[in-house]
This record gives structure tokens, sequence and C-alpha cells, in this order.
């Protein structure tokens, strides 16, 4: 079920079975020369959207700008401040818990928002610590490539130049969902230089076509559709049973 395309007596209604919502989350910047610049929100939007179809699970509408300061050097990349991305998730927590969600379900695309994302839960709740109240929610971050048989899959369909950045895995995702899309590039080296990442010009000079430890040219839609199909089937498992988790006082 998909939070933007229902009617609030829906959700109402949603809200009498069910106690639990799911966040995809990501950011809008650069993969590379053949990545799409929203990747790392569509990824985990693509896989929520697929595991909706299988249970009944409710898809709140993408949290699609991240962390992403470090790629501010290539055209296209929208970032938040740490401050402004943590104020943010307080703001949706707050106004989803307001109507009764207990369970708030973070599905993350970007690994430069884990931080911050962290720090935002834990600044959540230190306003109903330092209140000596109980929260009455649970929050989770989950990102998509930790779900239940994807690194598998992932080492298995690209045992070299999978990378950490721009990565052969999510540009398959987003093939797979978008092959309109699909984009080709040629890669020298093949597989991309790794290197620490800092600010915005200092990664530009490292990874010059924005690439860390990748090949992307790997991917493809086959590949893709495996990926969402295993990771709608986790998400669907992991999202059950945090929903049975006890419930918040």
């Amino acid at each position: 079920m998909l939070l933007y395309q229902s009617t609030w007596p829906e959700i109402e209604q949603f809200l009498q079975r069910s106690r639990t919502v799911v966040i995809p989350i990501g950011s809008n910047e650069q993969h590379g020369p053949t990545g799409l610049l929203g990747t790392d929100w569509m990824c985990p939007e693509i896989i929520a959207n697929e595991a909706q179809k299988a249970g009944d699970i409710l898809i709140a509408p993408t949290f699609n700008i991240g962390m992403a300061q470090h790629h501010l050097g290539f055209p296209g990349t929208i970032s938040l401040r740490p401050s402004t991305f943590m104020a943010a998730i307080a703001d949706w927590v707050h106004s989803l818990a307001a109507h009764g969600f207990e369970k708030i379900f973070f599905l993350n695309g970007h690994g430069g928002n884990i931080a911050s994302i962290e720090a935002a839960f834990s600044e959540i709740y230190a306003e109903a610590s330092f209140a000596r109240r109980k929260a009455g929610f649970a929050l989770k971050l989950c990102n998509w490539w930790d779900l239940e048989g994807i690194a598998e899959l992932a080492n298995e369909q690209f045992p070299v130049g999978h990378g950490i950045h721009a990565t052969p895995s999510e540009i398959a995702v987003t093939q797979w969902a978008y092959p309109d899309a699909i984009k080709s590039a040629y890669f020298s080296p093949q597989i991309a230089n790794w290197g620490p990442i800092r600010e915005a010009l200092d990664f530009r000079a490292r990874h010059p076509d924005g690439r860390m430890g990748s090949d992307p040219s790997l991917a493809s839609p086959e590949k893709g559709g495996q990926l969402v199909m295993t990771a709608a089937r986790s998400l669907v498992q992991t999202v059950d049973a945090f929903s049975e988790e006890p419930t918040p006082g």
C-alpha cells in the first residue's frame, strides 16, 4: 500500500490493522558516468514498492535528498547538511507518530546517510529520555544491501569490480526498473580506484569520473531483477519481524 496514493480514511483504516510504516530514504547524487543521479533513493523505493505487492506493508513517500556534500563537485547532486537532514527526519517521525504509527522503518540506499540517520534516532529518543517519558514508537534503520541474501547474490553476480560507489548492483536495480534510462560509457580504468571521502573538491580530484572501486559495465537488468526480488522478499520478512516486536510504551 502506497501512502501517497491513499486517502486519509484509507490510512486511518490501515492503522486499525498495522502500526508500521516503511520510509525509503536515499540521496540525489552523482553515480559515475552511467549511474542515474537518483540511484540511491530509487533503489530503496523500487524494492519497497515491489515488497508491498506481496505483503500488507505501508510505504511512505521517498525521502530522496540526503547527506551527499562530498559529491557536490559533480553537477546534479543535491545535498542537505547533516543538521538539516537530522531535523527533517525528526519531523517525519513525529508526524507519523502523531497519527499512531509505532514502528517506523527506514530503508536506506546511501551509505553517507547512515551516521546522520543513527544520530537523528539518538536525538529523537533523547527528547523522551530527558523528559522522563516513553517515546511510544520504535525506529529501525536497514540498508537495502544488508537485507538477507543480497550480499551473497551480489558477490556471486559481481565477484570483482563491485566497489562501494556507483556499484554494478545498484546500477542493475535501476536498469531493471527503468530500462529506457540505461546509459553506456567508456571506463578508464575499467575498475575505479579507491580513496578516502572528505570534502567535494578533494573527492572530485581523487575520483574524476565519480566511481569508487567499481565497474558499472557489469550491471544488467536481469541481474537487477534478481536483486530486487531477493530484497523484496527479505524486506517483507524483516518488516513483519519488526512489527511483531513488543510495542513501545
